[in-house]
């Protein structure tokens, strides 16, 4: 699917993405990678003596697959460029080794900036679903995606 122009979002619009399953392996990778090895990731014995009974994923874990889930969506391929930033994010409920996500985005509103016609400001509310419907994880994205008035059709040459 071919990324939309800032023009092309409006106010409601709600897209919702496939599921991803967080598994073992994506806990054991963050870890490393960020270099947060609490004990409620790392250790499983550790984990099953706490309150919620079972390690669980990092909250930054499940706000990247929330990105990554936003960019199966695919409205913004080829047109977002940049993200500008991350508001109002909750984390919650725990996500366990296992669960299901997918992606609830709805547009909040999308304007061409006045300053820079080229571009504009696109506002999603995301929510990050579990397997059970439970919202998981919620917050406000800004992203700068650019303007047809600009970029028309020729967004291909890019």
């Amino acid at each position: 699917m071919k990324g939309m122009f800032i023009e092309d979002f409006q106010k409601g619009r709600v897209d919702i993405s496939p599921g991803r399953t967080v598994t073992e392996t994506d806990v054991v990778t963050y870890s490393w990678v960020s270099g947060d090895v609490n004990p409620m990731h790392t250790n499983d014995v550790y984990a099953k003596a706490s309150p919620l009974g079972a390690r669980i994923a990092h909250g930054t874990l499940g706000m990247s697959i929330a990105t990554g889930l936003s960019a199966q969506i695919g409205g913004l391929i080829g047109t977002a460029i940049a993200a500008i930033s991350v508001d109002e994010w909750m984390f919650l409920k725990p996500i366990f080794i296992g669960d299901t996500l997918t992606l609830q985005s709805t547009v909040l509103s999308a304007k061409v900036s006045k300053s820079k016609p080229d571009r504009g400001v696109l506002v999603r509310q995301m929510d990050l679903k579990n397997q059970d419907g439970e919202i998981v994880q919620s917050g406000k994205m800004k992203t700068m995606v650019r303007s047809r008035a600009v970029y028309g059709n020729n967004s291909d040459k890019d």
